[in-house]
């Protein structure tokens, strides 16, 4: 019971520490609420109201059609443009895509000619202008279709392809962007103020005091385990309510406790990395620069951004030991499909444990430094 209380109140004591840092409470702030809305709004991978304009040089029944059938919200409502026209404003960036429809469209169409259509587009707005290629000539394509078979009385096709997309009915990047980034900031917050934590008692002094009192080095990580555990558990509760559910409107399917059950298990893992690395540096700076060397290989390759099987099979294999790969894998499973304990009791066991041999590690390496100060 005294090792229990030595932990609690000392993390007592980090939590006071880390409310009067407002550098670093500003960063939590900001990275669980403006951060993950930002993020959501504003990382459209969709063709969202793209600027179209419409050359119309045969004015035909087809080449009517076709203005149409560009609608919202992909594109905005298309402006009829003359041709010579064209450069002066996409040089303007007054329009993404310019179709330019021929004299005699429809004529050459329906004759078996072949004629050319032009879509000019500015590849500057790069997201828009490679979706919107694809949509435009999807759209154009299915509109002479319709327009021959029409015309020719051609028999419709004898296959109907219905597409259903699970968990994401209208394929929205937000729906995915604003969960994915506070599923990293949970890694990249849970170094920082744990060994953040550490470096500032050496920066202070306060550590050589922490040692000489009757405490042992595992009670000292332990609360600051807990203490910024806590914080960024926290943290991320009010983020998914508040910034992603409400201020965002994004449904999730599954269950939010059981995801901080979650967070909580790979917390340890975390934390310990950033109780070795505060071991390891000297001052923040070096802090940061370590912080770097770790961070980006786990996010890149933890199979938030890139799906592991799209990387080679040995990098795939490697990082199966890495508890941020098993960390993402039941936070989509809980969040965007709904999952329960029954199907993501594998990926918690697999966090745990390693998270368990990593804290073991951080904690022997702190003993090792406390061992060299005393």
């Amino acid at each position: 019971m005294r090792k229990v209380e030595n932990i609690f109140w000392l993390g007592i004591k980090e939590l006071r520490s880390f409310l009067h840092d407002f550098v670093l409470l500003g960063l939590v702030i900001y990275a669980f609420s403006f951060a993950v809305i930002m993020q959501g709004r504003s990382n459209s991978q969709e063709l969202h109201n793209a600027s179209i304009a419409i050359v119309d040089e045969d004015h035909s029944e087809l080449s009517r059609r076709i203005a149409h059938a560009f609608l919202p919200p992909y594109f905005q409502v298309p402006q009829s443009i003359a041709e010579r026209d064209i450069v002066p404003l996409m040089n303007k960036r007054r329009y993404t895509f310019v179709v330019d429809i021929p004299p005699n469209f429809e004529r050459d169409v329906l004759g078996g000619h072949r004629p050319e259509l032009q879509i000019d587009v500015d590849a500057t707005a790069m997201v828009q202008a490679g979706l919107g290629s694809g949509y435009a000539q999807q759209i154009i394509t299915t509109e002479i279709a319709n327009f021959l078979s029409h015309s020719e009385a051609a028999p419709p096709s004898t296959v109907n392809l219905d597409v259903r997309i699970a968990f994401n009915p209208n394929v929205t990047t937000a729906w995915f962007s604003s969960v994915m980034g506070i599923i990293n900031n949970v890694t990249m917050l849970a170094i920082i103020l744990a060994g953040a934590a550490l470096v500032r008692e050496r920066e202070h002094g306060t550590m050589d005091h922490l040692l000489v009192m009757p405490l042992t080095p595992f009670e000292i990580a332990m609360s600051k385990v807990w203490a910024n555990g806590l914080v960024i558990t926290v943290a991320v509760g009010l983020s998914l309510y508040v910034a992603v559910r409400d201020v965002l409107g994004i449904p999730i399917a599954g269950s939010i406790p059981l995801f901080m059950v979650g967070v909580v298990i790979y917390l340890f893992f975390a934390t310990a990395i950033g109780i070795f690395l505060g071991t390891v540096a000297r001052s923040m700076p070096q802090l940061g620069l370590l912080f770097m060397l770790v961070y980006l290989p786990m996010n890149m390759l933890s199979g938030g951004n890139t799906p592991l099987e799209s990387m080679p099979l040995w990098l795939a294999t490697v990082m199966q030991a890495s508890p941020s790969t098993h960390f993402v894998l039941f936070a989509q499973s809980i969040l965007y499909r709904g999952a329960g304990i029954d199907v993501v009791w594998p990926q918690f066991l697999a966090v745990a444990l390693i998270g368990g041999l990593f804290f073991s590690l951080a904690i022997l390496r702190f003993r090792s430094v406390a061992a060299q100060v005393t």
